[in-house]
C-alpha cells in the first residue's frame, strides 16, 4: 500500500484510505470516511461524516465535504454523501450529506468539475460529467443530469430538475425544471433555446438536431395543452431517442413546472 500522508494531517481511526492516496498538509479525515485509490488531497481539506469518495478524485484546499447539512430540520442523524470517481473539486467547494426527511444521502456522479466555491446541498442527485462553475449552488433535493453545466454565480432552487446536456448561464436563478438539452439564462431563468453547441460536441447528428428543434417548437407552442403537445411529440417522434428523453422528462410528476421560453411583448 503506497500512501503519501503529510505529518500535519489528522486521520481518525477507522477511516478507510485507499492505495496511492496523497493527503497534504492540515487535512482532517473523520473516522467514517472512505477515500478511494489514487485520490489527491492538496491541503486543508476537511472530510467528515459517512462520506465515500471514489477513485482518483483531486480535492483542492479548503474544500469541505460531508459536514452537517444546512437544513434546520437536521438533528445529527447518520446520513451519507457518496462521490464518484475522477472528480475535480476545487477550492472552497462544499458538499453536504442527505437528510432523513429526504433520500438520506447525497449522490455525486463521476468525472465532474466543481469550480471554486460551488455548493451541492443535501439530498441532491448529481450526474456524471457535470460542471459547476465558480460559486454555482444547488439547493436541497436538486437533480442534475449528466453533462449539465451550471454557470458561475447561478443558483438552482430546491427540488428542481435540470436535465442532461442542459446549460445554465451565469448569474441565473433557476426556479423551474429545465428540459434535457435546454439552454437557460436571465436573472430569473427562462428557456432561451437548445444547447446546440453541447449537442454538436456530443456527436448528435444535424438531422437529429433539426428534429429536436422542431420538437422544441411543438412542446412550447401555443396549440392545445401541454399534455396534448407531449402526446403529439410521442406520436410524431416516438422512435427518436433524443426527443424521447425530453418527453419522458416532461411527463414526470414533480413539484415544479417546466422552464418556459420568454414571452414576447
Amino acid at each position: 500500500m503506497s500512501q503519501k500522508i503529510h505529518p500535519t494531517a489528522i486521520i481518525e481511526d477507522g477511516a478507510k484510505i485507499g492505495n496511492n492516496v496523497s493527503i497534504g498538509p492540515y487535512c482532517v479525515i473523520d473516522s467514517d470516511v472512505s477515500l478511494g485509490n489514487g485520490c489527491d488531497l492538496k491541503s486543508h481539506v476537511v472530510i467528515s461524516g459517512l462520506t465515500e469518495i471514489g477513485e482518483n478524485c483531486v480535492i483542492y484546499p479548503f474544500a469541505t465535504l460531508g459536514m452537517a447539512p444546512q437544513d434546520l430540520k437536521f438533528n445529527g442523524e447518520k446520513t451519507r454523501l457518496k462521490i464518484g470517481a475522477n472528480n475535480t473539486i476545487r477550492e472552497y467547494v462544499t458538499m453536504n450529506p442527505g437528510t432523513v426527511t429526504g433520500a438520506g444521502e447525497t449522490v455525486v456522479g463521476e468525472n465532474g468539475l466543481f469550480m471554486v466555491g460551488a455548493h451541492v446541498a443535501h439530498d441532491c442527485i448529481v450526474g456524471n460529467n457535470v460542471i459547476l462553475a465558480n460559486n454555482a449552488t444547488l439547493a436541497g433535493h436538486v437533480e442534475l443530469g449528466d453533462f449539465a453545466i451550471i454557470g458561475g454565480l447561478s443558483a438552482v432552487l430546491q427540488f428542481i430538475r435540470v436535465g442532461a446536456f442542459s446549460i445554465i448561464g451565469g448569474c441565473t436563478g433557476v426556479d423551474s425544471d429545465v428540459i434535457p438539452y435546454g439552454r437557460v439564462k436571465g436573472e430569473r431563468g427562462h428557456l432561451a433555446g437548445l444547447n446546440l453547441i453541447g449537442l454538436e460536441r456530443q456527436g448528435i447528428s444535424k438531422d437529429a438536431i433539426r428534429n429536436l428543434q422542431r420538437a422544441f417548437k411543438t412542446l412550447f407552442g401555443s396549440e392545445g395543452t401541454l399534455e396534448e403537445r407531449i402526446a403529439m411529440l410521442e406520436k410524431d417522434y416516438g422512435d427518436d431517442k433524443v426527443i424521447r428523453n425530453i418527453v419522458d422528462f416532461a411527463k414526470a410528476k414533480t413539484k415544479h413546472p417546466l422552464c418556459q421560453p420568454q414571452k414576447k411583448l
